[in-house]
């Protein structure tokens, strides 16, 4: 795929059904990866009654490490991936992501226990983390200079349904079956994504001339994964001092930091920050960290602003916040469109101007009586916004890239966004927590277990709509003048949630200001200077 192209063939731009079988093999596989993250996480309170053991619920903070073990896993194999690419071929390496993760699913549906479901999350994991940088590569290899903003829009479609079809999708397969089916529906589409890609993806050729930086690879998977558990840990412990904050995190950070004074040395490291001299790289990685840790961190807590502040179910959720997964889908292809004609400077800021509306609006559309409606125009031109943003960003960090380097700057790109979701949705969350223990304590709640310093109007509020919240204000006697505060005091924490990430959202102005604004003369070169050849 990185020779000249042969006398005679002919690049020009239209997308062949070649190409959009490759793309089907890709999308396929980041359905899996990214679906099954929000999938699991709705099933998490089902796991605390139906995998305990003594009869008691499991701990909350168990159960997590479902979902904390897969992200983890993620991290460590991540770095791992553009090294495995070169050596081994990335058709080989991408059957070998959806095996492992078929496997891992089928693992987990007929876990016993929730420490064997958490073994099985660690291996669904591995395979998981290469699933989406694998994609890009192949997507992007295949797409050719001229192709490649429409096939990244085409990768872009799963990573926004899946965390609205997500919580929907989870909802409907445990009330009708049981929650082994979320992870039973992946095998249909692993099996069904090995034999596609056996069948489409072009053979590789992969010249094993580089060994593995065994050092850094010491250094920086084990330094992501750390990092990300100390991050992870700031929402439920309620402060980033403490000492399950602090401890992984400075010893992870300390590990990157080795990992990156390291990484100069070695002529092939784990991961190339040389690829950082790549201006366009540079800046979008910038703008795709502030981006994602503002959006994703935000994009998390509607739902929950639906089942909290409106008693709606998981379910129900879901479908309220399809409208900016709708947006997205409209303007994704026109955006991958543009950015394969215009610079893709000239394209981001309108995309953030939807994104700075529909994150505004939210932010005034918080209180209990904000009719539906309003609420969802905010988050359709959020969407709007979001599909003229994210994938040109992806676009402008590897267009300029020569075919060599693809993989490299994908694994860069990947690892970014992971450190950048993860850490958006913490702060966030919060933020939110830290909102809701402000206002007026309900009093007798100082008595309840787990409770001394009192319950808010706020917490309460919240909880008001379980069967146990809701039994919970009958006995403090709370009155519905106390109630209605208390939803008025959560509606504000949510607003302050979304005015952090609106805040954060106008920083990303300043990078967005340096995207290319002039088309380059060159994309995707490979070694000797040539442009790749296109799958026909």
């Amino acid at each position: 795929m990185s020779a000249s192209p042969p006398e005679g063939a002919v690049d020009d731009d239209r997308i062949t059904p070649e190409i959009l079988k490759v793309a089907g093999v890709v999308v396929l596989g980041a359905i899996m990866s990214i679906l099954d993250v929000t999938v699991v996480n709705v099933a998490l309170p089902t796991f605390q009654t139906e995998l305990s053991t003594d009869g008691e619920p499991l701990k909350y903070a168990t159960v997590a490490w479902t979902a904390t073990a897969y992200m983890l896993a993620l991290a460590a194999v991540i770095p791992l991936t553009g090294w495995a690419a070169d050596r081994f071929g990335t058709k080989r390496l991408y059957m070998t992501a959806i095996a492992l993760f078929t496997l891992g699913s089928a693992l987990c549906a007929a876990a016993w226990n929730i420490e064997s479901l958490i073994a099985f999350r660690v291996l669904q994991g591995l395979g998981g983390g290469m699933l989406m940088p694998l994609g890009m590569t192949i997507m992007t290899r295949a797409a050719g200079p001229h192709r490649m903003g429409r096939l990244m829009a085409i990768l872009g479609i799963p990573m926004l349904l899946g965390p609205i079809m997500g919580p929907i999708l989870g909802g409907i397969l445990i009330d009708a079956a049981s929650w082994h089916w979320v992870f039973l529906i992946n095998l249909p589409i692993g099996l069904i994504a090995l034999v596609y890609a056996s069948r489409v993806l072009p053979k590789d050729a992969p010249e094993p001339s580089e060994s593995l930086d065994v050092i850094g690879m010491l250094l920086m998977s084990p330094g992501l994964a750390l990092l990300l558990y100390g991050i992870s840990s700031i929402p439920g412990e309620g402060t980033a001092l403490a000492a399950k904050v602090i401890v992984p995190t400075v010893v992870g950070v300390l590990l990157i930091g080795a990992f990156v004074v390291y990484s100069f040395r070695p002529k092939h490291p784990l991961l190339d920050l040389r690829l950082l001299a790549n201006r366009n790289l540079r800046v979008s990685l910038i703008v795709m960290f502030l981006f994602a840790g503002a959006f994703f961190g935000a994009l998390l807590l509607v739902p929950t602003y639906f089942q909290q502040v409106h008693g709606e179910s998981v379910k129900m959720a879901g479908i309220l916040v399809a409208p900016q997964g709708i947006g997205a889908m409209l303007t994704m292809p026109i955006a991958g469109a543009l950015v394969d004609r215009i610079p893709v400077g000239r394209i981001v800021p309108f995309g953030f101007a939807g994104i700075l509306v529909g994150m505004f609006g939210l932010a005034q559309s918080t209180e209990p009586s904000t009719p539906y409606w309003q609420i969802i125009v905010f988050l359709f031109i959020m969407g709007l916004g979001m599909g003229g943003t994210m994938m040109p960003i992806f676009t402008s960090a590897l267009k300029t890239l020569t075919s060599h380097e693809v993989a490299r700057g994908s694994t860069l790109l990947n690892v970014v966004q992971q450190v950048a979701s993860a850490s958006g949705i913490a702060v966030i969350s919060v933020v939110l927590t830290n909102s809701m223990q402000k206002g007026s304590i309900i009093p007798g709640s100082d008595r309840i277990p787990g409770a001394e310093e009192g319950l808010t109007g706020a917490q309460l509020a919240a909880a008001s709509h379980t069967d146990e919240g809701s039994q919970l204000a009958q006995m403090l006697g709370v009155t519905p003048q106390q109630l209605q505060q208390g939803f008025s005091d959560l509606a504000h924490a949510f607003e302050q949630s979304y005015w952090v990430a609106f805040a954060v959202l106008v920083v990303t102005l300043i990078p967005v200001a340096f995207l290319p604004r002039k088309k380059e003369a060159a994309h995707l070169l490979d070694d000797q200077g040539q442009p790749p050849v296109v799958l026909h």
